[in-house]
Formats: structure tokens, sequence, C-alpha cells
């Protein structure tokens, strides 16, 4: 199975990336749940359209399978998919400030290539959760833990961990627009929909000082690798405002590339023994 996936790792980018397209169009056609789930929240953006379902399943193939060659070539040969890079300059800044930096990445486009893209520079702390297939969270760290990068699980450890990196003006990599645990979110609008989001990214850049900076690793067309977005972010002080500012930025940017989001991710998921939502929000 490993020599396997190390063959597929070295097919060229534009192969994965059509073979990628071809299987989540065809998973699209065969699970109507995925269909349902990404319905929902594209028509929550007023962007649900035939269309756009099917290129959103296209994308999200390719993501699944560009994970072998991100993960599995060297660190240096799977950076040189990412092909340029705009808003450099506000990393150097960030780093001149000295209070460390918090990279908040959308599920948009490559969330992998936007950690890892970061690890040969500087020191990162990555928070993740660990998936429930032992073989995945072993192949899933191999890739993730190289260069510069470490991972933390969510907890305690991990928060301490993450704090620790800032005052010694390191970076911290976080996936702000996800479901949050009870007690650690916030109720924030996201694309007009109130959602239990995390408030722990805000709360770090508060007790720290540290500079936010919103990232994603664009997926170029036909195969021709990533570009990656660096963009500055001026928070308010209060974690839930900064929380609102920074999903209002991630909605900008998924305008620009609404097919390279992960619309059938729950964002408007809650759970029974959660505190009610707000009278608007209803389960999705």
């Amino acid at each position: 199975m490993r020599v396997l996936l190390r063959l597929f790792a070295w097919l060229p980018l534009p192969l994965t990336h059509a073979l990628g397209a071809g299987l989540g169009r065809l998973v699209l056609l065969l699970r109507p749940r995925l269909g349902h789930d990404m319905a929902l929240n594209l028509g929550q953006a007023g962007l649900n359209t035939a269309g756009l379902r099917g290129r959103a399943a296209a994308e999200l193939g390719k993501g699944v399978l560009e994970l072998l060659p991100i993960w599995l070539r060297p660190l240096g040969r799977a950076l040189r998919l990412v092909r340029e890079c705009q808003g450099w300059q506000h990393v150097e800044a960030a780093v001149a400030r000295g209070r460390g930096v918090v990279l908040l990445c959308p599920h948009l486009g490559s969330q992998e290539l936007a950690g890892l893209y970061f690890a040969p520079h500087f020191p990162v702390t990555a928070l993740y959760r660990r998936p429930r297939q032992d073989w995945f969270h072993e192949l899933m760290l191999a890739g993730r833990q190289r260069g510069r990068l470490t991972t933390v699980e969510p907890g305690t450890r991990g928060v301490r961990a993450m704090l620790k990196a800032l005052k010694r003006n390191e970076f911290v990599f976080i996936l702000p627009d996800q479901t949050a645990s009870k007690g650690d979110g916030a109720w924030l609008p996201f694309f007009g929909r109130p959602a239990y989001m995390p408030l722990l990214p805000y709360r770090l850049i508060e007790a720290s000082g540290a500079t936010p900076l919103l990232v994603y690793a664009e997926r170029l067309s036909f195969g021709r690798g990533f570009r990656l977005h660096i963009e500055p972010l001026d928070l308010p002080a209060e974690p839930a405002q900064a929380g609102a500012e920074v999903n209002r930025r991630i909605e900008a940017a998924v305008r620009r590339h609404p097919a390279q989001y992960l619309w059938n991710y729950r964002i408007y998921r809650y759970r029974a023994d959660f505190m009610p939502p707000p009278p608007e929000a209803e389960p999705a």
C-alpha cells in the first residue's frame, strides 16, 4: 500500500488533478448526501447552482489526491508546487514586530501547502484534530511534521505550546472556519447565518499580541500548481468581534474562488448538548 501511494505521489500534478476531478464528480453522483450538504452551504452563500456544485466536487477530489505529492514527496519538491506567493512582505513585517504570528487558514484551496510553505523558514506550531483512522493519522503526521513544523492537538497542552511558541516570536497555524467544541466558541455570522466557531485563535492573539495573517493556497487551473495568498488582518481586540471580522475576510476570499471552498463541511451543525442556538439558527 505504501509503495503504491508513493508511486502515485510522483504522478505529474496535471494528471493527479485530472484524476481527482473525475473522482470528485463520481462521488457526487454516488453519494447524494454530499450534494445535499454542498447545496445547503452554497445556498446559504447565494451560490447554489448545479454547475458550481460539480466544480466544487471536482476541487474536493483534487484536494484529496494532491495530499500524496504534498505529503510524500521530499519537502523541497512538494513546495515547488507553489508557483507564486503574494504578500510575503506582510510576513516579514510581522516577524519584525517580534510578537509571534498567527496564520489563519480557511478551508480554501490547499491548507496543507499553506502551512508547510512556512516550515523551511520559521518554526510553525500547527493545531490539528486527530483523524479516526490510525493509518491516515500516521501518514498525515509524517507528511506535516517536516521542516520546522510541529503539530499539537486541542486541549490545555496544545494551547500552552502555542502560547510559548508565540512568545518566542514563532508561528502558529490554525483553521478558523470549523465547528468549535462546547464552551470553546461563539455564535459568529458566516455567510449570513450563525455558526458555532472557535475563539481560540483570537484569544491567543489577545493574550500574546501576535500578528494575525490570513493565508490560503489557491489551486491553479490545469494542474499548474498553486498561488499562495498572504493578507494582513486588522482585528478588534475582543475575540468574538475579531472572529466576525475574520469570517468576513474569509467570505470575500471564498467569493473570489468559490469552487475551491470545502462546501461539504457542516459548519452550521451543532449538537444537542450545546447551549441553544440563537433564534435565527437552524440545524443543517
